[in-house]
Formats: structure tokens, sequence, C-alpha cells
């Protein structure tokens, strides 16, 4: 064995050590194959981070794991007009370090998700003002009429102003500038879980909210996460023991599990789409060999892309048949999807790719970057390798350009791309409205925030307003059908399909899965150990 692979699995050894070291009665290990971002609530739009600080922080609404809005911290809410909401906050709650949740807490914590470090501020960029009535109401106005408000607000997540003042964290943390604030790494919320210690990377330890204002339906004490990049090591972990649960669980893996005889594999469809984007704003591409001008802005090269990618082989042959091919960038399951139009634009047909290609001058084809993660979506580096060799064969030499969720993130964010992957589940709204928002509206400070490919059609974006503040929802959903026809059209980005969910836990242990991937731990029970 060399040096350097003995001393990784000394690495994982140590991990794994220190987590059942941690372990005892009523404790929950678990891991993934990354880890969060960040603990500040606001910095990141990341979908794994976002649900791992929802342990730790809460909003005035929360979703269940059947993605039903449910009381958080307002126990109810009201329209005053058609923009204007009043929501009645809950009495005697605190936070983790024992300060009292007032309105105060609310309206400072919309102010820093405004911040320049933020990311999630084009999440709730339909919100105009949150203003304090008393010190348990407040009145939030919208822009304009918004229906689904109380979808949208899942991602304010409320920090102590206090507490946020003292240690000079009342901005977000900014990782796309490498800037760290104290929420970075300590966390002060008032959720089911208080964060007890952080090691990036490594480990992170959380207790039971002892003061929670819920009833629990978890019987925990103890949650201890370690993140484990290696498929291999994750599931090996799993069958020893040395985890209790896994919610990325290698397809390849799954009857190796269901075998083991103590372990259970629980599977379903994720919201989310995985899918293609292109630079279409650059007059060159930052990585390609075409020079002073932009291929991706012209339809034709677009539609040769979409018509290379077989999406049944990378079904069968990448994703072992647990997949769903998609027709548009939503998923069937995201409320308002246009289901006629969920089937795809064009056929897997490589002549008609070389076609397009040489009638928008390009007859050889041409070399372009290829951005992927490698620890994102389920097999995201080998559906890149397989995507690339489909390209190839039309004329479009794909480069891969395959790196970490942690600096892939930083290149979406900053639109450091040229062909990209990236994938998006209508979260935190768990509407279709959130998606197209994100992904397809052109990238302003508030709007687009995942267009790293910055496609721009202002016919689109004039109809993303009416589908927001639209009450009736069949005409609602018309709307959508409507916006989502121009984009199609427009192959602003190419759909691959919706991935799988596959979570893996020690038989006794229920975690309670939901469609969007979010491992809610105050629904999480363990066998009791007495």
């Amino acid at each position: 064995m060399t040096a350097s692979r003995f001393a990784r699995r000394a690495t994982v050894a140590a991990v794994l050590g220190l987590a059942l070291a941690s372990a005892g009665a009523n404790t929950l290990t678990w891991s993934s194959s990354l880890d969060a971002l960040s603990m500040d609530p606001h910095s990141t739009n990341n979908t794994f981070t976002n649900a791992f600080v929802n342990n730790v922080y809460e909003g005035l609404v929360r979703f269940n794991e059947k993605l039903q809005v449910e009381p958080a911290l307002a126990t109810s809410w009201k329209t005053l007009s058609p923009t204007v909401w009043r929501f009645t906050l809950r009495q005697g709650v605190k936070f983790h370090g024992g300060e009292s949740f007032d309105a105060d807490d609310v309206v400072f914590s919309w102010k820093r998700t405004n911040t320049p470090g933020s990311l999630i501020k084009g999440n709730l960029s339909d919100i105009k003002e949150v203003r304090k009535v008393d010190a348990y109401t407040v009145d939030i106005e919208t822009h304009q009429p918004l229906p689904i408000l109380p979808n949208e607000l899942q991602q304010l997540l409320i920090m102590d102003k206090g507490w946020s003042e003292l240690n000079r964290a009342t901005e977000a943390s900014d990782l796309q500038k490498q800037k760290e604030n104290h929420a970075n790494r300590n966390a002060n919320g008032t959720g089911p879980f208080r964060l007890e210690s952080r090691d990036v990377d490594t480990r992170t330890v959380m207790v039971a909210n002892a003061s929670w204002w819920d009833k629990p339906r978890h019987n925990l004490r103890r949650v201890v996460f370690t993140p484990i990049k290696s498929d291999a090591t994750r599931t090996s972990s799993l069958i020893s023991g040395g985890i209790d649960a896994s919610i990325n669980v290698p397809l390849q893996d799954v009857q190796r599990l269901q075998g083991s005889g103590n372990l259970q594999v629980v599977q379903g469809p994720e919201l989310r789409t995985i899918f293609l984007g292109m630079d279409q704003q650059r007059d060159e591409l930052l990585y390609s060999d075409v020079k002073g001008k932009n291929p991706f802005k012209d339809l034709r090269v677009r539609k040769a892309v979409y018509h290379a990618i077989d999406i049944e082989a990378i079904k069968r042959s990448v994703m072992r048949g647990a997949s769903w091919p998609a027709g548009t960038l939503l998923s069937p399951h995201l409320n308002g999807a246009p289901a006629a139009l969920n089937k795809r634009l064009l056929s897997y047909d490589p002549e008609a790719a070389k076609k397009l290609l040489a009638e928008a001058g390009y007859p050889n084809g041409f070399a372009v970057g290829l951005q992927c993660p490698n620890d994102r979506y389920v097999y995201d580096e080998a559906m890149c390798i397989a995507m690339s060799s489909m390209l190839a064969k039309v004329g479009i030499k794909a480069q891969l350009m395959i790196e970490p969720t942690v600096k892939w993130s930083v290149r979406l964010n900053t639109n450091d791309v040229s062909l990209y992957v990236v994938g998006h589940a209508g979260l935190p709204m768990a509407d279709s409205y959130g998606l197209l928002k994100d992904i397809v509206h052109s990238r302003t400070a508030k709007e687009g925030s995942l267009n790293a490919g910055r496609y721009s059609n202002p016919k689109f974006d004039a109809m993303l307003p009416q589908v927001a503040a639209e009450i009736d929802p069949a005409k609602r959903n018309k709307l959508i059908e409507e916006a989502v026809a121009i984009e199609r059209n427009d192959v602003s980005h190419v759909p691959l399909h919706q991935q799988p969910i596959t979570w893996a836990a020690k038989k006794g242990v229920s975690l309670a899965q939901a469609p969007d991937n979010q491992l809610r731990l105050w629904l999480v029970t363990v066998p009791e150990v007495k």
C-alpha cells in the first residue's frame, strides 16, 4: 500500500473513530458525500447547506415531510391587502444562547439577507419590506400580489439580532470573496438542534434543543455528522455499523446494502432536475478554441448540443435505470409544472446535430470546457464523462473541468463557465416559479441567481411577475406553461433527468424521506437505548 493511500485510510478511520466515540444513547451518526458550505443561514444558496442549517435555524413557516406549509416561528398569518401580509409571531421562543425571539429579530434577519454576501437574496426578492408592528407582529409587503409568499419564506431563517451584533456578524458571510465572519462556523438558532462543535469537512456535532418550542417527534439526544466523500468508504461504514445512516447511497451499492440483513434502503424520485447550461452572454467563451464569437448565442448550436445527448443511454449506463428523463427544467412533481410539456423537445440525433453545427458555421465542430462537480449530484462525474463522449461524436470536443462542489459552486456564482452541469429542485418554495426565477430569469442582483450562462429573454422575464401575482390556480398554471414554452423553444438549457433520492439506514431508524431530499432531524427516530 502506498504511503498516500495509507494516510487516506488512516484519516477516514480516525474520522469514523471520532463519530463512534461520540455515539451514545439515542445518538444518530450519519453521513453524506459533502459537507455544508457554511453555518451562516444566509450566505449560500446550496441545497444541501440550506437543508443542513434548517435543523438549527427556523423561519416563520416550514415544510413538513409532505412539503406542506405549517407554522414555525409564526403561529398564524393573514392578508391585509393584496400585497401586505400580517404574521403573528410565536411567544416564549428562546434562541440557543438564551436570548428571546421577537419581531426585531425578524426585521434584522430580513435586512441581513440583503447584504452583499448573501446568496439567497434572489429567493426573497419578491418581498419589498418587513415591518415591525409590535413585539410579536410583523407585516411583510411584497412588490405585487404573491399568493405563494409562505412558500418563499422557507429561506428567511431567523437569527438573533443581539448575538449577531455582539459577534460582528450583521452581514452574511461572503464566501465568494472568502470573507468569513463568526456565523460561518458558529450558530445560534431557535431550531430543534443546537450546534455543539464544528470541524469543517471532518465532523459536526449537534445536540437536541431541550428548550425547543415544538413538541419533538424525534427521540434524538445527539447527532454526529461525518462527511465521507468516498462512495466505497461510506457504504463500508454503513455495513460495518460505523454510521447509522447515509443520504448519499451509490446506486451500484443498493443490492449489497439490501442484502446485508441489518440495513434498509429508502428510494424515490427527487424534485431536482439536472441540466446543461451554456454561456449565452459573452461575445467570446472563456473556455473554447472559437475566438471572436460565442457559438452558444446561436440557437442552432444549442439545438445541436440537445440532439447530441443520448439521455436514455445515460439512464441505462450511468444511472443504472434510476432516473427520469426530463422534458423541461421542472420536475412533474413541482407545483404548477406543465405535464403537457414534460417530453423531450428534440430527439437523440447525432446527424441532425452535425447538420446544425455546419449550418451555424462549425462544420468541424469546436472545443469547449465542460464544467462539472464530482460530489454534488448522483453520478455527476460519470455523467459528464459520458456526455463528453456523446458531444465528441458530433464534433464538439468537451474538455472536462471536473472539481469539488466547493469550487464548482463559486464558479457558478461568478459566471465562470462555458458549458456546465447544474441542477435545481424548485426549492425552497417547492414551486415551479422558484426554479424559473433562479435558473431562467435574466441574471440581476435579485433574480437568476443560478443562471450562470446568463440566458436572457425579455418576453420570458415579463411573464414571471404575472406568474407570481396570479391568484387563480388554473390561470397561474397556464402562465407557467406559456413561460416554459418560451425558454424550451429557446433551448435556454438542455434538460437531462430527475435523479433518485437513495438513503440507507440501520433497521429501526426512521428517516422520514421527502422529495426535497432534506433530512429533517426533528422527524428522525432511532431505537431506544436504555
